[in-house]
């Protein structure tokens, strides 16, 4: 079962970040991409991040939805598509994170909230109707999940940093 983020979900939720932002340090770029993504998660980021949750779920409910855990524990899982405001950003639908606890994975979960995730964005007014992600090439598992849903390879995101 997947529904709307909802206030009682924040520290739920924020574990859920964390497991989202660690894992793009596990296997897909060695320690140093690990710790670049853990040394972000401090409490400043966390307020931040949540408020920014807030800000979106306020002008879009179904923007973040969640997996309740079936053993009560909290929640399995959660996907976060961008208010249809930010549409601009890549001309479509932006699935901006979806995460699943390890313990939840091959259980139906992700299929679920990929689901609600596309649901929503179909509800959206779109430059291009599609949905778009960003994710690794070199995370083969989120790799065969999106190749699974119909997702294909459409461009190539680049970055650099901002120091001069």
């Amino acid at each position: 079962m997947v529904r709307p983020y909802a206030d009682g979900d924040s520290d739920a939720l924020w574990e859920l970040k964390r497991g989202f932002e660690t894992g793009l340090g596990e296997g897909t770029g060695g320690p140093e991409k690990a710790a670049t993504y853990e040394a972000k998660l401090d409490a400043d980021y966390r307020e931040q991040w949540l408020a920014w949750v807030d800000r979106c779920v306020d002008e879009q409910e179904r923007c973040v939805q969640v997996a309740p855990s079936g053993e009560g524990d909290g929640l399995a899982g959660y996907a976060f598509v961008l208010p249809e405001s930010m549409a601009f950003v890549w001309d479509a639908a932006v699935l901006n994170e979806i995460y699943v606890r390890p313990e939840h994975r091959g259980t139906g979960v992700a299929d679920d909230l990929l689901a609600a995730a596309l649901a929503f964005a179909r509800d959206q007014d779109l430059p291009l109707d599609r949905m778009v992600l960003d994710v690794d090439r070199k995370n083969e598992r989120a790799q065969r999940f999106y190749e699974r849903n119909g997702f294909e390879h459409w461009g190539e995101m680049v970055a650099r940093e901002l120091s001069e």
